[in-house]
């Protein structure tokens, strides 16, 4: 395990448990620990993957923009689990890399909408999570994130507000769609898969953990 990533977690539970009583996780038997998989979640605010990450009990591995790897960033990122994305452009070497980790056993953080909501509501997904659905063959589990938006809203400042994460079953996609090679057959997963996310409700069914700083 990466010291300086759960150095991060606890910090920000820290600050999560100051503010707003900590992270309350809806549902966290379901909780993928082990294997490859996909964590996928709503993305409205810059704390979605410090609050995702701390709401797991296991590293993710997440993407960022590549232009934060400059400097202290080129260092820092990669000790958070962090790996670049060129978002301007098609990314293959990203696209094999999170394939990779896949394939090694990691779970790696993904956000569907590829950038930040503006008004706090979910956006279409975008077709290339579809494709690494079906190249990859792993489990992919819908996480919802509520309170993040309103803590800090893209353009706006922080403050605290209450925060959850409802964690779901896998979701379960057609093979054809897995085995298929078209764009119209991933963006049919990707936009399953922004419907099971949008499916989630802040109440959720299960039991619940308050994530805190320990």
């Amino acid at each position: 395990m990466t010291s300086l990533y759960w150095i991060a977690c606890t910090l920000a539970r820290a600050i999560f448990s100051a503010n707003s009583g900590g992270i309350e996780v809806i549902n966290p038997e379901k909780r993928i620990h082990s294997g490859g998989a996909i964590v996928a979640a709503n993305h409205a605010s810059y704390l979605d993957p410090a609050i995702v990450a701390s709401a797991y009990r296991r590293e993710l591995s997440f993407l960022a923009r590549s232009t934060l790897f400059k400097g202290l960033g080129g260092w820092l990122y990669p000790k958070l689990n962090a790996f670049p994305l060129e978002r301007e452009q098609a990314d293959l070497s990203s696209m094999r890399s999170i394939l990779r980790k896949l394939k090694n056993g990691n779970r790696v953080l993904m956000f569907p909408e590829g950038t930040r909501t503006t008004d706090g509501n979910l956006q279409p997904a975008k077709a290339g999570i579809g494709l690494l659905v079906a190249k990859s063959k792993v489990p992919v589990q819908p996480v919802r994130i509520f309170g993040a938006y309103e803590s800090w809203p893209r353009g706006g400042t922080y403050r605290p507000h209450r925060i959850r994460v409802v964690i779901g079953d896998p979701v379960k996609f057609a093979e054809e769609d897995r085995k298929g090679k078209s764009r119209e057959g991933y963006q049919r997963i990707a936009d399953q898969l922004m419907k099971a996310i949008g499916d989630l409700t802040p109440e959720g069914s299960g039991s619940r953990e308050i994530r805190r700083a320990r």
